[in-house]
């Protein structure tokens, strides 16, 4: 009697498997898009990049082919004179550029062009007191690259917050200031930030 009753029950358990499985297939599973799929927008404050001690700063990487600012911070020490502190936080921008974006940002779609290594100095002799020497030749950076550099520096405490920046190569290389523009923000790619020679001070 046993064996009869489970030999009638077991089609009846195949049955309410087999529904289980196809209900469970119609539920949904999209909860909302993921972050790769909401490029240049990040949920919150990525505190891998974030310091608990340093000056507020701005970086620009590039996202969907355009310059997007993302907050960092650049270790200064107190104290520093003006013309130091310039440079320190020049090159802390440099090195913050040069760094890989965090997994978050990557996810929405940030990403850096500019070269690891790269450093930076304050003016030579003849040159203006607002200037940074590279140790690559502006003119040896991608344009994707000179943009990211451009419009970081150009508004920075490195200079004098105008929109421009005054650069040049190592050594006594000729110094130009660019401009970061609203068309070099939104297509660096294909627009140079437009720039002017500077005569020795």
């Amino acid at each position: 009697m046993t064996v009869r009753r489970l030999m009638l029950a077991l089609p009846l358990l195949g049955a309410l498997l087999t529904g289980c499985g196809i209900r469970a297939t119609e539920v949904p599973t999209d909860f909302g898009a993921a972050p790769s799929r909401v490029p240049c927008s990040l949920a919150g404050p990525d505190l891998s990049t974030q310091s608990a001690h340093g000056v507020p700063v701005q970086v620009f990487l590039l996202c969907r082919a355009s310059l997007v600012a993302v907050d960092r911070t650049v270790r200064v020490p107190e104290g520093t004179p003006d013309a130091r502190r310039r440079v320190i936080v020049a090159q802390g921008l440099l090195d913050q550029l040069a760094a890989a974006p965090s997994a978050s940002e990557k996810a929405a779609g940030y990403a850096t062009y500019v070269p690891g290594g790269l450093s930076v100095s304050g003016p030579g002799r003849h040159d203006p007191e607002d200037a940074l020497r590279l140790s690559a030749a502006p003119s040896r950076l991608s344009s994707y690259a000179l943009a990211q550099l451009v419009c970081t520096l150009s508004d920075s405490a490195a200079t004098e917050g105008d929109g421009s920046v005054i650069l040049g190569g190592p050594g006594d290389l000729p110094l130009r200031r660019y401009d970061c523009t609203d068309g070099v923000r939104n297509a660096p790619g294909s627009t140079q930030p437009p720039s002017s020679a500077v005569s020795p001070a």
